[in-house]
């Protein structure tokens, strides 16, 4: 019998990594899609590849999306990312819908290879406050794909798997540890120098330097 297959999105970042693990020790045969939407942090697509190889993806694909659609951001657009630590709000990192594209990417190549599970590493926690990161959009999403597939009309639902949703940030790093992941091949910062060395003062990387600091644990990748 062959394995079952999961679409998992995946940024190259920590929290899909996990993710992608978590499949993995589900039995999953990992189908890995990441999306170049033309963001500024876009060595996380090198991440994304390594990642993929790394956890024994049977397939990983890149797809493009033309960044003219998402404006406004800070991660598109020339604005500058805040620094000043992590606020109440949306921040002006939020690319527009983001997640709603690349779940609909995701339902679509799932149907098409007879996968009937994605994982997606959304976090509802320890997070920016985006809004399509919340459990109450993923519900949706799952209805949605439920009644626009002919796999859901049919009976045999896609399921959209958000395992990371409840979880601080430090408790997705111990299972990740405890799972095996290497999170010195990840990547999380929006502003990387051009070595790619993460700038430690976005919100992303703060959070993830306070999750590693609260599991009791070193964060592996290099910092300017």
């Amino acid at each position: 019998m062959s394995p079952r297959r999961a679409v998992v999105l995946s940024s190259g970042g920590l929290d899909s990594t996990t993710a992608m693990a978590m499949a993995r020790s589900e039995g999953f045969e990992i189908y890995s899609l990441t999306f170049n939407y033309g963001q500024r942090h876009d060595c996380e697509l090198y991440a994304a590849r390594k990642v993929a190889a790394s956890l024994g993806a049977a397939l990983h694909v890149t797809v493009k999306i033309d960044s003219s659609i998402f404006q406004g951001s800070a991660l598109t657009n020339d604005i500058p990312v805040p620094k000043e630590g992590v606020k109440p709000g949306i921040p002006v990192t939020y690319v527009p819908a983001r997640n709603l594209l690349f779940l609909s990417y995701a339902v679509a190549w799932a149907e098409s290879i007879g996968a009937r599970d994605i994982f997606i590493g959304v976090n509802a926690i320890d997070y920016s406050g985006y809004p399509d990161c919340r459990p109450e959009f993923i519900e949706s999403m799952r209805r949605t794909s439920e009644l626009a597939t002919k796999c859901g009309v049919e009976g045999d639902p896609i399921r959209i798997h958000a395992p990371l949703s409840g979880m601080t940030k430090s408790e997705i790093i111990r299972k990740g540890v405890q799972l095996g992941v290497d999170y010195s091949m990840t990547h999380s910062c929006y502003d990387p120098d051009p070595t790619g060395r993460s700038c430690g003062v976005c919100d992303s990387c703060r959070l993830r330097l306070r999750g590693f600091e609260d599991a009791g644990l070193k964060d592996p990748v290099s910092y300017m």
